[in-house]
């Protein structure tokens, strides 16, 4: 059931380590009913005398119509809310919002698709390839990371896809370099008709370049920075093209965090560009 989001209060059912990074399932029936890929929630961290009072955004990796519906959630521990979480057991409860944003478009017609992704952003990642491979689509993953234990879904990644390209910045797993040096032989190779990426900014870019530069279409997941994830605080930000060629800063959390690689302009990201609507001395609607 798609709709509104809803506000849950979920009972954590499972923590498990992988590799580098957390996974937490969590059983919240409202957001799995309504989940799309490349949906995520705002989760709100430290309990209820805790200091550190904004939500932090996660894509939902997995859901699952166990107990009505579960929702699993991976991260890496970056800091004092992160921590907080990666400490929680089975049976503790946590404050979930969810499913927020703007999920990937799917394709009408059966076509193949490279899904890329760095770090845990891979897992934003399979319940994706799962949707196109129920519409007929072939799915080719390249995943990569800093090293071997930052790689995320490498095995879950060769049972699904048609090919699994591995890359580490180390050499340690896979091909030694980055994501956006062997994606251009696996768009090839695979005569690819779409790329779908989820990672950090700068890999996005490089993806998009890569996507432009052989014509197909490039559906990218942002990762910005979300205190609120409803669109209210303005701090996810990021400049975009819009169809009728004005640029506009558009929030992440809402108009977002899925959008077409060639509209935003990565180069400005983290500013407000002059020829922005509204910008300071700039256009004006």
């Amino acid at each position: 059931m798609a709709g509104s989001p809803v506000q849950v209060t979920g009972t954590v059912l499972t923590t498990r380590r992988v590799d580098a990074y957390h996974a937490l399932t969590v059983v919240a029936p409202g957001i799995a009913d309504r989940f799309r890929p490349g949906h995520f929630v705002t989760v709100a961290v430290g309990g209820r005398d805790s200091s550190m009072l904004t939500r932090r955004a996660f894509t939902i990796h997995d859901v699952k119509p166990d107990y009505g519906g579960t929702v699993e959630l991976v991260f890496g521990v970056r800091g004092a809310g992160t921590a907080w979480l990666a400490d929680l057991r089975a049976r503790d409860t946590l404050d979930l919002v969810g499913p927020l944003g703007r999920p990937f478009p799917l394709p009408r017609d059966p076509c193949t698709c490279v899904l890329v992704g760095d770090e845990h952003g891979a897992a934003a990642l399979f319940a994706l390839a799962d949707a196109l491979q129920q519409r007929g689509c072939r799915v080719d993953f390249v995943l990569g990371a800093p090293s071997a234990d930052r790689v995320f879904g490498a095995l879950r990644a060769r049972r699904m896809g048609e090919t699994t390209t591995l890359t580490t910045e180390d050499g340690s797993l896979g091909m030694r370099g980055r994501v956006t040096d062997v994606l251009p032989g696996v768009i090839a190779d695979a005569r690819a008709d779409a790329v779908y990426a989820c990672g950090p900014m700068e890999m996005l870019r490089g993806v998009t370049t890569v996507a432009v530069e052989f014509d197909i279409p490039v559906q990218v997941a942002v990762e910005e920075s979300m205190a609120c994830g409803i669109g209210v605080c303005m701090t996810c930000v990021v400049p975009v093209i819009g169809d009728d060629g004005v640029t506009r800063m558009v929030r992440a959390c809402t108009e977002g965090p899925v959008f077409r690689g060639e509209r935003v302009r990565f180069d400005d990201v983290g500013t407000i560009p002059f020829d922005a609507l509204g910008a300071p001395g700039g256009r004006h609607a």
